[in-house]
């Protein structure tokens, strides 16, 4: 008789863990962007146009919010300054969003001010379970992409 655990009867509860981890990852971070004068959610749509053009739809598509939540905050960040719309060669209609000098130095405020957090919590696991961890929810991303929750 095995005491593995039903890898079926997990999924569920791995997912309740993933809602719950992401509400404090939310709040975390919220407190986290407001020492630097910011939101978690500007936060959130500086960091998807960082490291490569995005256009608002991809960066709603990855953060998994609404287009007009992000384009929202994307016209808010281009009206301060700290992020203009540039040319995208594959879609006219569609510009990428692109941080700009003082989006940039907002940006790195933020993850220099998440940096200490970071190595805290870094320090709470050892280096084989944030390997592990990182792996895993990866897994667990790809495989979400080819099952159809409503298609059996």
């Amino acid at each position: 008789m095995s005491n593995a655990p039903n890898p079926q009867a997990l999924v569920p509860v791995i997912i309740a863990d993933i809602y719950e981890l992401a509400g404090r990852l939310r709040d975390y971070g919220e407190a986290i962007a407001q020492t630097v004068g910011q939101t978690q959610a500007r936060w959130q749509v500086m960091s998807a146009a960082s490291a490569e053009p995005h256009t608002v739809p991809q960066i709603a598509r990855v953060l998994g919010v609404t287009r007009q939540n992000v384009q929202r905050i994307a016209d808010l960040l281009v009206a301060e300054g700290s992020a203009e719309y540039r040319d995208n060669p594959d879609h006219r209609a569609s510009p990428h969003l692109v941080l700009t000098k003082r989006g940039r130095t907002a940006f790195d405020q933020l993850m220099k001010a998440a940096g200490g957090y970071h190595a805290r919590l870094a320090r709470k696991l050892s280096s084989s379970d944030v390997v592990s961890l990182q792996r895993g929810l990866r897994r667990l991303l790809e495989a979400m992409e080819d099952v159809d929750p409503l298609n059996p």
